[in-house]
């Protein structure tokens, strides 16, 4: 067993993680700039880039400590090379490549999205072929993996994510950033009522802009005509109908693939309907495997567990390694 310090910085968590290569994990340091960004209503690129400057070397000595081990007992250096904010990622990146070149360690740069993914492997083994359904702020893919070292994506949002989407709903609710957990916890609380389009999209792709545009329409109708607007019963039907989109899309993804294993992947992974949904559906035809909650977000364990596999297929990165702000998990 070796120990690998991960580092993740794509987006507003400053994070690093020791994972050994049987993925027993020593230590999870996330610091979050969610109490910040929340005045703006979202991540503001280089209030985001400052902070995780201020708060890179504070995670990297906690999770260190946190794991009772010193630089001498690291045996590689891993960290999220994109898709980010580039701000972001450089910061992460040259934290990374700075251990890597100070203390003479193996550097693996790895895609956040398979991060994701391999968290997965913390809850237990994943079988393939398998799906993953990736959602997120800024993802909503379904991703076909014949083995660990395979990504095809079969199914991708044509316009909004849907996490961008919740986000977009939560803002003309007057409800808090992240708008996700907010929906999802307001939802709890209300009735399917309100009657939203499901968007006609072929095959396993997600549209999600034209049922967010409606939800806004809705709002400016029941203005206009001085009518109540009962937000709880609102979220919960914005909700349902979102995520059902995701379900259909998945399920017919798994029958036609015939996989074993479906894996959920992302921010809005944590999204308790999303989890009963899947519970209730996705095990009809395969194992389910939920991620962790406290490891739906961003994190640096996660980063760790996917290099894993690139430490297998001896995929080591040098330090002229490019932070990439937009690139695809299967490239």
């Amino acid at each position: 067993m070796k120990n690998i310090l991960a580092i993740e910085t794509s987006c507003d968590e400053t994070a690093c993680a020791i994972i050994d290569t049987d993925y027993n994990f020593k230590s999870s340091v996330v610091t979050s700039q969610i109490d910040i960004h929340k005045r703006f209503g979202g991540v503001i690129p280089e209030v985001a880039s400052r902070m995780h400057i201020e708060q890179i070397s504070v995670v990297i000595k906690e999770a260190l400590l946190k794991a009772g081990l010193t630089m001498k007992d690291i045996d590689y250096i891993a960290y999220t090379y994109g898709p980010g904010l580039i701000g972001s990622l450089h910061i992460g990146s040259i934290a990374a490549k700075t251990l890597a070149f100070f203390h003479q360690k193996p550097l693996i740069a790895v895609h956040h999205l398979k991060g994701h993914i391999f968290i997965n492997q913390l809850v237990k083994n994943l079988e393939f072929p398998l799906i993953s359904l990736v959602v997120s702020g800024g993802h909503s893919e379904i991703v076909y993996m014949k083995d660990a070292y395979s990504y095809e994506i079969i199914g991708t949002t044509l316009d909004d994510a849907i996490g961008e989407a919740y986000d977009k709903v939560a803002r003309v609710l007057n409800l808090p950033y992240p708008g996700g957990p907010q929906i999802d916890k307001l939802a709890k609380l209300g009735k399917n009522t309100y009657k939203l389009p499901t968007p006609k999209v072929d095959g396993y792709n997600f549209s999600f802009s034209g049922l967010k545009n409606a939800v806004i329409q809705l709002i400016n109708k029941l203005e206009r005509n001085n009518e109540e607007l009962i937000k709880e019963d609102l979220a919960c039907s914005f909700q349902e109908v979102a995520l059902k989109i995701l379900i259909d899309k998945t399920i017919l993804a798994i029958k036609n693939y015939n996989v074993k294993q479906v894996v959920l992947a992302g921010g809005v992974a944590c999204n308790s309907r999303l989890r009963e949904l899947a519970s209730q559906e996705f095990t009809k035809y395969c194992d389910l495997i939920l991620p962790p909650l406290a490891y739906t977000t961003d994190n640096a364990l996660m980063i760790g567990a996917a290099a894993i596999k690139e430490i297998e297929k001896n995929n080591f990165a040098d330090l002229s390694q490019p932070s990439v702000p937009s690139i695809p998990i299967n490239e």
